[in-house]
């Protein structure tokens, strides 16, 4: 911001006069601005409001964007929508209003509101441009009625407003195998262009990213990567908990590849520069498959990551993911409880949450209100309510599980132990009669105490409500096709790669446990303030079995090898 010198007399610490006056007209802007029923109107002729954009207002507050529209709000009556929704009825505005023109002015239309008198919600997230509204009117043939909207909020519903006239199908049907020459077709299809919308819009690219995502499926991928690399475009998926090389796309396809995916996850299109997160879903003939969206950029464009959760796949039991009988009895004596805590540990990616909800599975809910606070909600069980983390909108595991806490719960999921707060919390919840699961992150059972001291715990709230601790890793399955050799022979005798695994040898995964049960050395050492080391041998004398011990057992039973137990447990 420009200041005046010393020589004028003003001090180095003055506003010019240039920008007090803009300040000035600014604030006389903002001030005199009283829209309601009849907003548009009053606003096009507010004074200075076509001489100040909105971004010299921001620059001049000097705050963010959203607390600015908030200011915005209280002082106009305007409604403000962190989050807005798109509404089938706002058709009209994507069929009248080019695309350009509502990513230049940063406007979505949200809905048709009225049946006599018809008007069109839009969502801006540049109020202060009357001109444009005007314009929307007489395009639209009624009036407008303005919402704010962060920009962020409002490219995602240009995206999918524009997507949903171009009549995008959202379901992916069985395409070609995923192969190079099909691939390359696709490729060799997708013209060049400079508007990231069209590109993303156009029939080759659709079916190019259809195909990718059809073929992650197939291979039972539980992520996509979307690498850009110098000289390249590498695509992986991560099979089994290993990442593999898919195929590598001409390094000229990598921006329409991420304009499509962005397109579909309903994110900015036009920012490049910053991170980005997104979500949508899409079915594969019978299954439902939720896809979480990460984008980043790097120096060489930018990197994607997709999450594939399969909702099908949402009727797991302690049995198929590999839990011994004897542990599921003592699993399922501990959160039989009325009351208590039982903590899940692991690091990120090792099954801990789909152990809990097998675990929920098993709890009666026709007699238990059972309820959970994730971030996020991966998979929708039946008889149970789940909240989702929304820091946006001021959800976080501590907020939510203190209003869970007013609905009558008996069982509650709090997703991940984070915070003091949340500890302190699942902890007061699980001393006044409700039974708390929760996730924590550490190397092993024993050290679950350690931590949650470490996070802020007093020694005898853990003494008073923890009833056990369940550490686990995830370990590939052997393929029962080729025993693991990653061949298999054919009745003539013919050797080739095995088709159950495509020549990995393993085929899906299953988990390796460790169940320590709270016992009274062990409440008094934790009172004590014992150390990892102390504790584990106390766990180890009182019958607990080391998780090295249950992966030994299982590869004794031909359910996994060596070579894995010793890659994952070192």
């Amino acid at each position: 911001m420009a200041r005046t010198n010393g020589e004028n007399g003003t001090g180095g610490g003055e506003l010019a006069v240039t920008d007090r006056e803009r300040l000035e007209r600014a604030s006389q802007a903002f001030g005199k601005l009283r829209l309601n029923a009849d907003q548009l109107r009053t606003f096009t002729v507010a004074p200075g409001s076509d001489d100040e954009p909105w971004d010299v207002i921001l620059s001049l507050l000097a705050t963010d964007e959203q607390r600015a529209l908030e200011m915005f709000s209280e002082r106009t009556g305007l409604p403000f929508y962190v989050d807005p929704r798109l509404e089938e009825s706002a058709a009209r505005f994507y069929e009248l209003v080019p695309p350009d023109i509502a990513r230049e002015h940063h406007i979505a239309g949200l809905e048709q509101i009225g049946a006599q008198h018809p008007a069109m919600v839009v969502a801006t997230a540049q109020p202060m441009q009357p001109s444009v509204f005007q314009m929307l009117e007489e395009r639209l043939g009624m009036p407008v009625r303005l919402v704010l909207s962060p920009r962020g909020a409002v490219a995602g519903l240009i995206n999918r407003g524009y997507e949903q006239q171009g009549d995008l199908v959202t379901e992916i049907v069985d395409e070609m195998p995923f192969d190079e020459s099909a691939i390359a077709s696709a490729a060799g299809s997708v013209a060049e262009g400079n508007d990231l919308l069209a590109m993303a819009r156009q029939t080759p690219v659709i079916r190019l990213v259809n195909m990718i995502l059809f073929e992650a499926i197939r291979r039972r991928a539980s992520d996509v990567h979307i690498h850009p690399e110098e000289n390249r475009l590498v695509i992986r998926f991560r099979v089994d908990g290993m990442l593999v090389d898919a195929f590598s796309p001409p390094t000229s396809l990598a921006s329409a590849i991420s304009s499509r995916i962005k397109v579909m996850t309903e994110l900015d299109i036009a920012n490049r520069h910053s991170p980005q997160d997104g979500y949508t879903s899409v079915r594969v003939g019978s299954k439902k498959i939720d896809i979480r969206l990460s984008v980043i950029p790097t120096v060489y464009g930018e990197r994607l990551v997709m999450r594939l959760l399969d909702q099908s796949q949402t009727q797991l039991n302690l049995d198929q993911i590999g839990m011994s009988e004897q542990m599921q009895t003592d699993l399922m004596d501990i959160v039989d409880r009325p009351n208590g805590m039982l903590l899940v540990t692991g690091p990120t990616g090792s099954g801990k949450t789909t152990t809990l909800y097998a675990a929920l599975q098993k709890i009666d809910r026709a007699t238990r209100n059972v309820m959970t606070i994730e971030d996020p909600v991966e998979y929708h069980l039946e008889g149970i309510s789940q909240m989702q983390v929304n820091p946006k909108r001021d959800v976080t595991f501590a907020t939510g599980l203190r209003a869970l806490l007013r609905q009558d719960p008996d069982v509650i999921l709090v997703g991940e132990i984070r915070d003091q707060e949340t500890a302190q919390l699942a902890i007061q919840a699980s001393l006044t009669g409700h039974f708390v699961l929760a996730t924590l992150h550490t190397n092993d059972a024993p050290g679950a105490i350690p931590r949650l001291i470490d996070i802020g715990l007093e020694p005898f709230l853990i003494t008073s409500s923890l009833l056990g601790v369940l550490a686990q890793r995830l370990v590939r399955r052997v393929c029962p096709v080729c025993n693991g050799t990653g061949v298999e022979t054919l009745p003539s005798g013919e050797r080739r790669r095995c088709d159950n695994c495509l020549g990995a040898g393993y085929r899906g995964r299953l988990a390796v446990y460790e169940l320590m049960k709270m016992t009274d050395r062990l409440r008094r050492l934790t009172a004590e303030n014992a150390d990892g080391v102390t504790l584990y041998e106390a766990a180890v004398d009182g019958g607990f079995m080391p998780m090295r011990e249950d992966a030994m057992h299982k590869v004794s039973l031909g359910m996994t090898d060596q070579s894995e137990v010793y890659r994952v447990l070192h």
